[in-house]
């Protein structure tokens, strides 16, 4: 599950994609394969965070499983 990570909120990024220009004809964020496309990935500082990326409009997004 894709989250927005905004300082010390966990947003759905359906509230946030609706408005994006590079969100997919749904409103969410361009996830395919394991990776977000309208993106790039963050690197972890330890293995047990998940998997994050920033995307174009400077948003933190992670892959919560």
């Amino acid at each position: 599950m894709l989250v927005i990570l905004t300082g010390d909120q966990i947003i759905a990024p359906e509230q946030v994609c609706q408005s994006c220009l590079l969100a997919d004809k749904s409103g969410h964020p361009r996830w395919r394969g394991g990776q977000l496309r309208c993106g790039q990935a963050i690197a972890k500082l330890t293995e047990q965070q998940p998997d994050q990326y920033e995307c174009i409009m400077g948003f933190r997004i992670a892959n919560i499983k």
